[in-house]
């Protein structure tokens, strides 16, 4: 059983239309050069919230003796249902930079994500996103590639468009788009960096001596080890 201290940050937690939401959330701020960002916590266990709601409350103090402050102002969070998550701004700004979030809560408003931060005094909560049960995607958007939503700070978000390289007699992967090439390339990386795959196949694609197929069989390997 999983302790009422421990967060997850796990996408997949959430319920289908949240996971296309917020990767949506994340395609759109990648666009709009919001890249510093990243998910704190997805899915949480009631037994979590009413722990976070005794914060500040009843549980005053932590075990060094610090002070403990409210954290969250409900005990019915969308986090419960898998239809919430919360985000934060990686460093050098503040973790949860007002300026950004309020940039990443605008996006979330024209994709008829709610965003904590438009929440009245005593519920303010700008590092809170959610959808409701109704919620289907917004017309003239679509996910337009893979998103890489990253899970802490050092990440930065990606859009990862499918762009058919050209092939060379050998099957070399061979880009026509800089853009489409470098994105490959901080895909692979991230992937190392997660530990999900050795740090040769960056090598590999650094050297000129990936394939197509290499390719396709590679990010096969990363779905399966997220």
């Amino acid at each position: 059983m999983t302790s009422v201290t421990t967060t997850c940050r796990d996408l997949s937690e959430l319920t289908a239309a949240a996971q296309i939401a917020c990767r949506l959330l994340f395609q759109e701020c990648y666009k709009a050069g919001i890249v510093d960002i990243f998910i704190t916590e997805t899915y949480r266990s009631q037994a979590r919230q009413n722990y976070l709601h005794e914060q500040g409350r009843t549980r005053l103090f932590d075990d060094a003796g610090n002070k403990l402050y409210k954290v969250t102002w409900t005990l019915l969070s969308n986090h419960t249902s898998r239809r919430a998550w919360d985000i934060a701004v990686a460093p050098p700004r503040d973790l949860y930079d007002k300026s950004t979030l309020s940039k990443v809560g605008a996006i979330a408003k024209r994709l008829g994500i709610t965003w904590g931060g438009y929440w009245p005094a005593g519920q303010y909560d700008a590092p809170h996103f959610e959808i409701p049960t109704s919620w289907k995607m917004p017309k003239g958007y679509k996910l337009e590639g893979q998103v890489i939503v990253p899970s802490n700070s050092k990440l930065k978000v990606q859009l990862f468009v499918e762009d058919k390289p050209k092939e060379k007699d050998d099957d070399v992967m061979e880009f026509t788009n800089p853009t489409t090439e470098n994105a490959v390339r901080d895909y692979i990386q991230q992937a190392v960096y997660k530990n999900l795959i050795d740090k040769s196949w960056l090598e590999k694609f650094d050297n000129g001596t990936m394939t197509s197929g290499d390719f396709e069989g590679l990010k096969i390997i990363i779905q399966q080890r997220m």
